[in-house]
């Protein structure tokens, strides 16, 4: 395939940037580009064009934004322009510095490493839907733990033809498997020359976040992983962080301990305010990139943001604007941060109850809780019973719904439940579990 004369400029600033990187983009990566065509012509006339403006395909009247009075009538505090037109591919400029800020707030450590400047994504599915076409060809591998999301499974490996492979999530001890993390990676370092890996902190389904030394101990496994020659493209999933419920684990995203390890390891971030902001239709995502180079990062980033916001305008034009505004005004506010503070602690009291539950003795003989920290979720490991025969018997007997992961896991999302039903749930799951036996 001949490439657009855009795509190759891009890829020649990569190139200069950091040449490994460049080898990490996929065949689709390589081709994108973010097109010179109506989308441009539009902004230099919005510029210019003082007389008449008939470029973008919108109705105007009056000066303004063309409009249903009943649709605006249910938008409080902003004009049509702010919420009905077309937002850029690459997203609101105020909200991608605004968001930027906030990681580097949330991420202290990154105070000193330069990171891209996010693009706006339509939520982290299409985020990472977007990664996955930037940056996987068919037969790439991809590395994941054994507890996953299975949405993992559509976007990677039946869109993109992707190898999935896949480790214990767990060690013995019940903390992160450094051991099988590692003899997976390096097993599949030795066979490729590139590896995806994700991770996924809080981790759904079971909730887990690692410690400050298991996130060390994964960068340097990949340091040493792209030191003996493999691209490793490190995608980070946080789509709950900031929901921490023990004080030993990592408080920051493990994207800020592999940003800047080594050349060869390009750190991608996914979040967003849909769990952080508690605003799930919203669907308001971004990805930024954090990548290792001995010049200017801001030519190689802003390629990078070009191919990205292709990719976005070759799937979905822009995200919605009026979500946008409506999160960036919300960042905006005097109690934005106290009100993230008190959901904050809601959640953490439902953690918490959880955990003095389940430590009853009682439920011994029917399951064992896998270990969970932080996020929406905690996983049960039956001993007994069959975990899709006791789910579909909850729901018929009990009206009790709760997802079942394979033969033995059984996921409860502790996010949607008051405090004071936590003991009637479990008591009813333990109740199914006898019923079952």
């Amino acid at each position: 395939m001949t490439l657009n004369p855009i795509a190759t400029e891009l890829n020649t600033t990569i190139r200069q940037g950091n040449p490994f990187v460049y080898e990490m983009l996929s065949g689709v990566g390589k081709a994108l580009f973010f097109p010179k065509g109506i989308l441009s012509q539009s902004a230099e006339a919005k510029q210019k064009a003082h007389r008449f403006n008939a470029t973008i395909g919108m109705a105007t009247e009056k000066g303004g934004a063309m409009h249903l009075p009943p649709v605006m009538s249910m938008v409080k505090g902003l004009t049509p322009e702010q919420s009905l037109t077309y937002a850029p591919s690459f997203g609101i400029p105020p909200l991608r510095k605004a968001w930027k800020k906030a990681i580097v707030r949330k991420n202290p450590s990154l105070a000193n490493k330069p990171i891209s400047l996010p693009i706006v994504t339509q939520a982290l599915t299409h985020g990472l839907s977007v990664v996955a076409d930037m940056w996987v060809d068919p037969d790439d591998a991809l590395i994941l733990p054994d507890k996953m999301w299975g949405n993992y499974n559509l976007i990677f490996q039946v869109r993109r033809s992707a190898q999935v492979i896949q480790y214990p999530l767990f060690d013995e001890k019940g903390g992160f498997n450094l051991d099988a993390f590692e003899a997976c990676v390096m097993s599949e370092g030795e066979k490729r020359g590139k590896l995806v890996i994700l991770l996924n902190f809080p981790n759904n389904p079971t909730g887990y976040t690692v410690t400050p030394r298991e996130a060390e101990g994964i960068g340097e496994i990949l340091k040493n992983l792209a030191e003996k020659g493999v691209n490793v493209i490190a995608v980070t999933d946080d789509a709950y962080f900031g929901l921490f419920y023990d004080d030993r684990c990592l408080k920051e995203s493990i994207f800020s301990t592999l940003t800047g390890l080594h050349p060869r390891l390009l750190s991608v971030k996914l979040d967003g305010a849909t769990k952080e902001d508690f605003v799930w239709g919203l669907r308001v995502g971004f990805i930024t990139y954090g990548a290792t180079m001995e010049n200017d990062p801001g030519s190689l980033y802003d390629a990078l943001e070009r191919k990205t916001a292709g990719a976005v305008r070759g799937s979905i034009s822009n995200a919605s604007h009026l979500s946008q505004q409506i999160v960036l005004k919300a960042m905006e506010s005097e109690d934005y941060f106290s009100s993230k503070t008190e959901k904050r602690a809601i959640m953490r009291a439902r953690a918490a109850e959880v955990r003095r539950v389940l430590s009853n003795p009682r439920y011994d003989e029917a399951w064992e809780p896998y270990p969970f920290n932080s996020g929406y979720f905690m996983c049960l490991r039956l001993k007994t019973v069959d975990a899709e025969q006791l789910r579909l018997h909850l729901l018929d007997k009990y009206g009790v719904g709760l997802i079942s992961l394979g033969k033995t896991d059984l996921r409860v999302a502790f996010s949607c439940l008051e405090k004071e039903d936590v003991q009637e749930l479990f008591d009813t799951v333990f109740q199914g579990v006898k019923d079952l036996e």
